[in-house]
């Protein structure tokens, strides 16, 4: 039983990180969709979608970093950093969508991109899978930093 309530924390925890972020900014993202955005720029549905597979992956991923029986001073300097960027990466919408900080949000962007790209990083080195798992949410990133830089640049 003790095995099925840590995997639900692990999980839980980005979700409920990006659920608050999404309901702390939700009459916001009106502003968002008014907005000129640069080619590519995907339709609004598509952002809960993408975001909850990426935080499941880095719940799982920070899981599996817990269970891998690396050295706990390994596991745990992972697990911080790992809090770090979900933290900064709570932020980034109310800096983009509520706050209306373009330019701010970008680079706090740019901040989280480095961060996830040292946990990717730090994860593989204890459980490649667990890097793996985060590749997507790197893409992801990169793909927000077009948009975001884009918002900024047309708006």
């Amino acid at each position: 039983m003790k095995k099925k309530w840590y995997w639900l924390v692990c999980i839980a925890l980005p979700l409920a990180v990006g659920g608050l972020a999404g309901w702390l900014t939700a009459d916001d993202f009106d502003q968002y969709q008014q907005l000129l955005k640069p080619p590519g720029s995907p339709p609004g549905w598509i952002f809960p979608i993408a975001w909850t597979i990426l935080y499941l992956a880095m719940g799982l991923a920070s899981g599996l970093v817990l269970a891998s029986g690396a050295p706990a001073e390994q596991v745990f300097s992972g697990i911080r950093l790992y809090i770090l960027q979900l933290g900064v990466n709570f932020l980034w919408p109310i800096l983009f969508f509520g706050l209306e900080l373009y330019l701010v949000a970008f680079l706090w962007l740019v901040l989280l991109l480095l961060l996830v790209s040292l946990l990717i990083l730090w994860f593989y080195r204890i459980l490649p899978l667990a890097g793996y798992l985060l590749v997507p949410y790197w893409g992801w990133l990169l793909f927000a930093g077009y948009l975001n830089l884009g918002v900024y640049l047309l708006n």
